[in-house]
């Protein structure tokens, strides 16, 4: 059974979204504090659910705490700050998408299901080539053991998991950066531009990032590779 870590102080929101949770086939652990919550991420669950308001320890603190643990939970952040600033330092610290109270359960659901969607193909049909290991944020080419950021990793992993598919530039932002992006994709270029230098692909003719124009990217591997 799919695990959700829930922490939220507020049992006028823990409480029915708890129910909606298990009514949707989730086991739901609920904690009320920050401390509690960092104890229930010890316990592996598959998608935390992260109010931002936490008495005790924060939620920002709890979800950069999360992942200098190594931790590559799904982090689904809920908050009653819309302001812009906010959203951008929950996610500098690790959260993978947010919700801004009040929210529509469906909405909320819909995201937890596009986030948990994510989490099991993360290692992609990659074969030898390109290895990914999600819980040690690790990747390796070929034999190789790759140096990379926390973006590099996030976009490689989107992309071996879609091998053979072309990703939008859209899905790229949206899933690496922000799901509510809407502006250039000269980072994303440069990333990409980085990735194929790791890779050791050729700018011009690269063979494992190759460019859709128009569309997005596309990771392949090579006959007989």
């Amino acid at each position: 059974m799919t695990r959700v870590l829930l922490a939220e102080d507020d049992p006028t929101i823990s409480e029915p979204l708890a129910r909606a949770l298990r009514r949707e086939g989730y086991d739901v652990d609920v904690r009320e504090d920050g401390s509690a919550a960092l104890e229930g991420a010890k316990d592996n669950p598959d998608l935390v659910l992260l109010d931002l308001g936490l008495p005790l320890v924060d939620g920002l603190e709890v979800c950069r705490r999360i992942r200098a643990e190594g931790r590559s939970v799904p982090v689904l952040i809920l908050t009653a700050r819309a302001d812009e600033v906010d959203t951008v330092v929950g996610l500098d610290a690790g959260a993978d998408d947010y919700v801004t109270k009040p929210f529509r359960l469906a909405e909320l659901l819909a995201r937890v299901r596009a986030l948990l969607r994510r989490t099991p193909t993360d290692s992609g049909p990659g074969g030898e080539l390109v290895r990914i290991d999600p819980e040690g944020r690790r990747a390796w080419f070929k034999d190789d053991e790759l140096q990379l950021t926390a973006k590099e990793f996030d976009l490689l992993r989107v992309l071996v998991r879609e091998q053979g598919k072309v990703v939008s530039r859209e899905q790229l932002m949206r899933e690496v950066w922000d799901t509510a992006w809407l502006g250039s994709t000269k980072t994303l270029d440069m990333h990409i531009s980085v990735l194929r230098r790791k890779l050791g692909d050729g700018a011009q003719d690269p063979r494992y990032i190759a460019t859709v124009r128009g569309v997005g990217f596309r990771f392949d591997q090579p006959a007989g590779e």
